[in-house]
């Protein structure tokens, strides 16, 4: 079910989860029961959507591997240097994802989502993989192949739109070609073989163990109107490889990761949800998924004892659980340990990948409106952090609302919103001559930088009149993984309907809880991806 909702880009009705699954209504309904109650899906009406929490799941594989934080920083001063797209990818059998994304901000936008799988015959990375293949996964290969000549299981590419015997017969016999010249040169380029006017080139990163095996491969895209493929070889191909060489040497010096204490009793909570909703919460799936976030950075391969161990779930539930996981390929045996495959990226983690701030937050702004009976809003400074911009919004319905529409911006010294922001940000935004909207408006320069500090210490700010005459209102922050404010998020209303008092006692509890919400998504979201404000 992740993974259908994962292929419609996120959303389906309950009517297509089940036409697309195949599965009963009644089952449908149960198990999207159950993934609501873990957070990983939301619903929207009859709508399924995929939730930022179901992240942690492709998180833990990520966090297992290190390669993302480890060799991303390299990957992106390398698209700073070029002003070209850089990717990393790793191997998932005869195809590639994508674990890491450097984009340049264009019109023409040349990147994929994380997670992605691509057919490895139709990209630079893919024969160079295709170097360490066994007969076992060339004929695995054939068969796919055979079986889905036009790519129609790859939904992150275009179809092919050619075929015939003779025609896929050297197409195949070409992508065995190119296997041989990336073993031979070292390198391997995707001219145009996506779609028209895209082309990358490849080059591997390779383990500093013994054998040198490839970890991943590091691309550069771009598409013909600013490189042609021999371009990408004679000008890009020296610097790519320079770069990989950094990271090679970054992975042989990284210590191991501190050992931190190890998760116990991860699913504890089934229980007691169990309880709560009855035969509508399906424990097993519940306990099942919470195996994999048993894995993650120092914890790359656990045994049987250690994943019972992590979840507090018996041996022969754990057992059981990852023998399912590793039919579906999510899960690989090496003796006594288990590890996951970059397969588990397939679960909502491509979609997800992409989403931002305002995405992330209106859910959490439509529960909180309908909370406190008053309109919510989330902004952002503008780049100058003289305004503030509504990012998100959620009006409640009163004959009398404050009327303000996502993109207004407005004065941030006169806004709770605006304070909340001036006050975690660097430098003095303040203007030199602050203007009176109203009598109440706090024009003098030392009066407001005593309020920020006031904001910063109280953790939120309340401004009463000061934009508009009547108008109250009051702003919390919300914070990134480094605890920096990004983003404010507050209630406004008719001063006639809470007295400050009132709205310090009865909605700044409700703002922060709200607030401390969408973070615990903002934060699982941009643990290896760049989550846009706006």
């Amino acid at each position: 079910m992740l993974r259908e909702l994962t292929e419609a880009n996120g959303t389906l009705s309950l009517s297509g989860l089940e036409r697309a699954t195949g599965l009963a209504r009644s089952t449908v309904d149960r198990v999207t029961a159950t993934l609501a109650r873990m957070g990983y899906v939301r619903f929207d009406g009859r709508d399924v959507h995929l939730s930022p929490r179901l992240m942690e799941l492709g998180n833990a594989y990520m966090s297992a591997l290190r390669l993302p934080a480890l060799l991303s920083p390299h990957a992106d001063a390398l698209a700073d240097d070029l002003d070209e797209s850089v990717s990393l990818a790793v191997a998932d059998r005869d195809g590639i994802r994508f674990i890491h994304q450097a984009t340049r901000r264009r019109a023409m936008s040349l990147s994929f989502r994380i997670g992605d799988l691509l057919p490895a015959e139709r990209t630079a990375p893919g024969p160079l993989f295709a170097t360490r293949w066994t007969a076992a996964d060339w004929q695995r290969w054939r068969e796919r192949r055979a079986a889905d000549p036009r790519d129609l299981s790859f939904t992150a590419v275009p179809p092919r739109t050619y075929g015939g015997d003779a025609e896929d017969g050297e197409y195949d016999e070409t992508f065995v070609h190119r296997t041989r010249e990336a073993s031979a040169h070292g390198w391997s380029l995707d001219d145009q073989l996506i779609e028209p006017g895209l082309v990358a080139i490849s080059v591997p990163v390779r383990s500093p163990a013994p054998g040198g095996r490839i970890v991943s491969v590091a691309s550069v895209v771009s598409h013909t109107s600013r490189h042609t493929a021999r371009d990408l070889r004679t000008t890009l191909l020296p610097r790519l490889r320079s770069a990989v060489r950094a990271m090679e040497r970054e992975l042989h010096a990284a210590p191991p990761p501190e050992p931190g204490p190890p998760p116990s009793d991860l699913a504890l909570w089934t229980g007691a949800s169990k309880q709560q909703l009855g035969r509508e919460f399906i424990e097993s799936l519940a306990r099942g998924l919470t195996v994999l976030t048993a894995f993650g950075e120092g914890r790359p391969e656990l045994t049987l004892t250690e994943v019972s161990q992590a979840t507090g779930l018996a041996r022969a539930t754990a057992r059981r659980a990852l023998i399912t996981y590793e039919h579906l390929g999510l899960v690989a045996t090496a003796g006594r340990t288990f590890t996951l495959t970059p397969r588990v990226l397939s679960l909502g983690f491509p979609p997800l990948s992409r989403t931002t701030l305002p995405e992330i937050a209106q859910p959490h702004l439509a529960d909180l409106t309908s909370r406190i009976h008053e309109s919510t809003s989330l902004a952002v400074l503008s780049d100058s952090g003289e305004e503030i911009q509504y990012t998100a919004r959620v009006a409640t319905a009163r004959v009398m609302s404050v009327n303000i529409t996502v993109g207004t911006r407005l004065p941030a010294y006169a806004t709770a919103l605006g304070r909340v922001l001036l006050a975690d940000a660097s430098g003095d935004a303040l203007p030199e001559s602050p203007r009176a909207f109203t009598s109440h408006t706090i024009t003098d320069r030392r009066t407001l930088t005593q309020a920020l500090t006031s904001v910063r210490a109280q953790g939120y700010a309340l401004v009463d009149e000061e934009l508009e005459e009547g108008l109250r209102s009051i702003a919390v922050p919300v914070r990134d993984r480094s605890g920096r404010v990004v983003a404010a998020l507050n209630t406004a209303m008719h001063a006639s309907r809470r007295t400050p008092k009132e709205c310090v006692t009865d909605l700044v509890p409700e703002l922060t809880a709200t607030a401390a919400r969408i973070q615990t998504d903002l934060h699982t979201a941009a643990r290896f991806t760049h989550v846009p404000l706006t």
